[in-house]
Formats: C-alpha cells, sequence, structure tokens
C-alpha cells in the first residue's frame, strides 16, 4: 500500500517551477542558460516597501496576526477595489493569502465537492487543472485558439455549462499568453453566465496593472448583476515586484470568504506579519513607478514578438499584457536537430532548445494547447536580445526529415 494519497497521484509538479528549476541546476553546472521561464518581473521591490517591511521589524510587528489578514491591510486592499476597480466592499468580503495561488487553492478546497466541474479556458496556468483536482472537482477544458486571439468564444462558452458546473476561472491578462478581455469582451461573456446562476466565476486579475498601449483593464466583478457570485482575486506580486513576500488577496461573497478563512486557520494560518505591512505600503502608497515599469515591458514585448515574427517556422501574436508571449512553433514539427532527433511535440522543441542552445522557455501542452511555447520576457533586454539570436540560430540548424 503506498503511503502517497490518491488525490496526490491525481497531478504532476508544476511544468514553469521544473524549468526554472532545471535552469538554475544547469547555470550551477557552469552551463550558460538564459532562463526564460519565471514569471516573475526582474524589478527590485520599491524601497518605500521595503522601508515598511524593515519598520514593521523594528516596531515588534512579528507576531500572530488575524487568520486572513490584518485590519490594516484589508483596509487597504478594499481603498485599492474601490480606487481602480469601482467596486465596493467590506472587510469582512475581502481575504488574504500567501500568494495569489494560495487564494486560489483556498478557494477551490472551500467550495468544490467530488465531482463538481470547474470550466478552465486553455491556454491556462499551469496550477488551475491540478487545484481543482486536489480538491475533488473535474477540471472542463474549453479550448481558446489562437485563431480567436486564445480568448473565450462565448458561445462556445455555454457549450460547456451543465448542472454541476460550479465555477469559470477567467484570466485577464492571461498567464500564458497576454491576451486581454475588453470591456466589451467581458460583458459578452457576463450575457451568457447571467442565464446560470449556480455558476461562480474566480477572476485572476495579478496582471491588472500589466497591460499596453492604453489597454483599459475591466473585471466582471464590475458587472452589478454578477458581483455576487464573483471571487476577484490579485495581489502584490506582479505589479509590486514582490514575488518573494507571497501575498496575494480577494473579495468576493461573504460566504465564501468566511469558508477560506476556516481552511486556512487549519492550514496555514496567517501570512507573514512583515510582508503584510510591505502590502498596506504597496497598496497605500505612491503607483507611480507602475506605468514605468509597464512602459519597459512594453519594449521588450515589441522586441520580442518581432524577433519571433522574423524567425521561419515561428509565428507570435502581439499580446496586450501580462510579461508574456505564446508563439506557435507548430511550422518547426518534422524538423530535426543536429543530433538527428526529430521534433515531433512542442516538448520535443522545449527540450533540445535547451540542451543545444541553452535557452530555458516551457512548452506549450504544460498550458494545454500543444504547438506553442511560452517565453517570458520578463528580464533584461540584453538577455532577450541574446535568447532570441539563440532561438534564430537553433531554428535555422533544424533540417528536415
Amino acid at each position: 500500500m503506498s503511503i502517497i494519497s490518491n488525490s496526490l497521484k491525481k497531478i504532476k509538479p508544476s511544468p514553469t517551477i521544473a524549468v526554472t528549476q532545471k535552469a538554475r541546476e544547469l547555470k550551477a553546472a557552469g552551463k550558460d542558460v538564459i532562463g526564460l521561464g519565471a514569471g516573475e518581473p526582474d524589478f527590485d521591490t520599491p524601497d518605500n516597501i521595503k522601508q515598511a517591511a524593515i519598520k514593521a521589524i523594528n516596531d515588534g510587528d512579528t507576531k500572530y496576526t488575524a487568520v486572513d489578514g490584518t485590519a490594516a491591510l484589508k483596509d487597504a486592499i478594499v481603498k485599492k477595489f474601490k480606487r481602480e476597480n469601482n467596486l465596493n466592499y467590506t472587510t469582512d468580503q475581502v481575504t488574504v493569502g500567501a500568494g495569489g495561488k494560495h487564494v486560489i487553492y483556498n478557494a477551490m478546497m472551500a467550495t468544490l465537492n467530488e465531482g463538481d466541474e470547474v470550466i478552465v479556458p486553455a491556454p491556462y496556468w499551469v496550477s488551475y487543472p491540478d487545484m481543482v483536482l486536489l480538491a475533488g472537482g473535474t477540471p472542463i477544458i474549453l479550448e481558446c485558439n489562437e485563431k480567436q486571439g486564445f480568448k473565450i468564444n462565448p458561445a462556445e462558452l455555454e457549450k460547456f455549462i451543465t448542472p454541476k458546473t460550479k465555477w469559470i476561472i477567467l484570466n485577464s491578462p492571461s498567464n500564458p499568453t497576454g491576451a486581454c478581455y475588453t470591456e466589451g469582451d467581458i460583458k459578452e461573456i457576463a450575457d451568457v453566465l447571467a442565464k446560470y446562476p449556480h455558476v461562480y466565476i474566480l477572476s485572476d486579475d495579478i496582471y491588472e496593472h500589466v497591460t499596453y498601449e492604453g489597454f483599459k483593464f475591466f473585471t466582471i466583478a464590475q458587472i452589478d448583476s454578477l458581483k455576487e457570485r464573483v471571487l476577484t482575486m490579485n495581489g502584490v506580486s506582479k505589479a509590486y515586484s514582490m514575488t518573494g513576500w507571497r501575498i496575494g488577496y480577494a473579495a468576493g461573497p461573504k460566504e465564501i470568504i468566511k469558508a477560506i478563512a476556516k481552511i486556512q486557520s487549519q492550514s496555514t494560518t496567517n501570512p507573514s506579519s512583515i510582508s503584510q505591512a510591505a502590502a498596506v505600503e504597496a497598496l497605500n502608497g505612491t503607483q507611480d513607478f507602475i506605468k514605468e515599469r509597464a512602459i519597459s515591458f512594453q519594449e521588450r514585448r515589441n522586441f520580442v514578438v518581432k524577433a519571433l515574427n522574423e524567425i521561419e517556422g515561428i509565428e507570435c501574436l502581439n499580446p496586450d499584457g501580462a510579461f508574456y508571449v505564446f508563439p506557435s512553433c507548430k511550422g518547426l514539427m518534422g524538423k530535426k536537430d543536429t543530433s538527428g532527433k526529430e521534433l515531433k511535440t512542442d516538448t520535443d522543441f522545449v527540450q533540445s532548445l535547451l540542451e543545444n542552445s541553452g535557452v530555458a522557455v516551457v512548452q506549450g501542452s504544460a498550458f494545454g494547447l500543444e504547438g506553442f511555447f511560452r517565453i517570458s520576457y520578463a528580464t533584461s533586454m540584453d538577455n532577450l536580445k541574446k535568447a532570441l539570436e539563440k532561438i534564430s540560430t537553433f531554428c535555422k540548424s533544424l533540417n528536415s526529415c
């Protein structure tokens, strides 16, 4: 009899973390590797946020806090939603966890019963389906191909809704594609969901502030008729370069927020008191640097998309947000690398690229769509120029079978 639980056997380790770890190991072994796998801003946490954390330490703010967030942080989150999204919440509609992933995991654990279905549009962030499986639910994958900009077709969505559907997960701007839903897009999806009052919506807005060329962010909780069925998740990781601080938060129905707190009380208890103090400053302090950093990301996106589309066999859409591109490598399938290995899948392409060129990217199949790969351009322009030159050289070296 195995000591490992059956529920754990249903899932796999995070592919994005695995790629990042593999790149680290190769670097430690002396290999020249450029890692484009991690979804982590290369900018440092702003100094005012660091100073708030240092002050919290010096003030002895190092004890347990309320299970699902301090009063000060919940108040800052309420103000953020009002200021930036025109959404009115009270502090008992807010939960704080150890990162956005933790909040989503808690939500699934707190609400799913065996057999409940969760619609997960693909390409998806790699953790969505596995969190659903761990919670006893069934992920229902709704494929959104490149012809539709990797976004949901509302008519197609309706075909996937059943009496067992409990949640749909929306992620805009998207990881892995960078696709963004306009207000019009959201309203079309909302028109479908309005017909099915048993379906709740988890809106993953973690990349809200990483958008380009004047794109106007809109979140589905802004649809008044749906707000009571929406759990809106966000956090400080991406916009404030605080990935390691591990603070995510969500606002939504009191019943769900209370259930999440119950889960958290028997698992992690409160997020770090120091990180919470820093997050208060992040949300309440100056926001000026956010636009400046988005401009830098846009410059990198422009370079990466142009360079990829100049490579024969690769096609890349130009995304409106996040710091990822999701190019197709279908035009390279069937070719052989210099060792004679035939590239039959995107996994073959990614592995061969790493082994032969020292560039680490993530295969599209890890995100639920075969024939693509994800590049994170949250790194320096120098690294991107070197990496794209290596990718171009690698692709030119491939021989037809």
